[in-house]
């Protein structure tokens, strides 16, 4: 079984929220961090999520898996809810699945599937600016790897900006087994350990 000493928690990030347990950057005017929500010692964010996107991260004590779960060669899937604007058209759609060049750098290839409506979902506070004149998009993007706000610059590279950006899955791989973490029974703001049936995966 895992080391007893070790954690392994889900949390759902809400809008606004800071992927760290302190604000340094503005003393006078500090910002909503993880430790506003987590009260448990010395666990860090598997990967990172910006202020302004939300959804799934894992945080753990455990450094070596981290690590690993982390670094891009492992090639772990995320996958994301993501509201664009305007409707992609296939060859948009086709260019994120390729792979797209973001300045010198081309993306790995992702799964992306558009939605026929939108995901059911809570809404945002703030709630994204709508135009009147310009449609939105709901898409399902799958990546396996975790480049700086990568999937807004994906979908600013072929002319849909991002507008809202929900982590809905994470991917762990080990062998040839594969555990997917989801955001299931978490609303925003709330956390929970994972189960004895999902550690399983992170047996030695």
């Amino acid at each position: 079984m895992p080391s007893q000493n070790y954690r392994y928690l889900l949390f759902n990030k809400p809008y606004g929220v800071l992927c760290q347990f302190t604000d340094n950057s503005n003393p006078e005017k500090s910002r909503p961090t993880l430790k506003d929500y987590i009260n448990v010692p010395d666990v860090y964010s598997v990967g990172r999520l910006d202020r302004d996107s939300e959804g799934l991260l894992l945080l753990t004590n455990n450094g070596p898996l981290k690590h690993r779960l982390s670094h891009r060669q492992f090639a772990h899937p995320r996958t994301y809810l993501v509201q664009v604007e305007r409707i992609p058209d296939d060859t948009a759609l086709n260019q994120l699945r390729q792979g797209v060049m973001i300045k010198e750098y081309r993306t790995r290839p992702a799964r992306v599937k558009p939605l026929e409506s939108p995901p059911l979902i809570p809404p945002r506070d703030p709630p994204i600016r709508y135009r009147k004149t310009v449609p939105t998009a709901w898409l399902e993007m799958t990546l396996t790897e975790g480049r700086n706000r990568q999937v807004r610059r994906m979908t600013a590279a072929v002319g849909h900006p991002t507008l809202r950006l929900i982590r809905i899955a994470i991917g762990v791989r080990k062998n040839e087994k594969i555990l997917n973490l989801t955001l299931d029974g978490l609303n925003p703001g709330q956390w929970r350990e994972l189960s004895p049936q999902e550690l399983i995966i992170f047996r030695d």
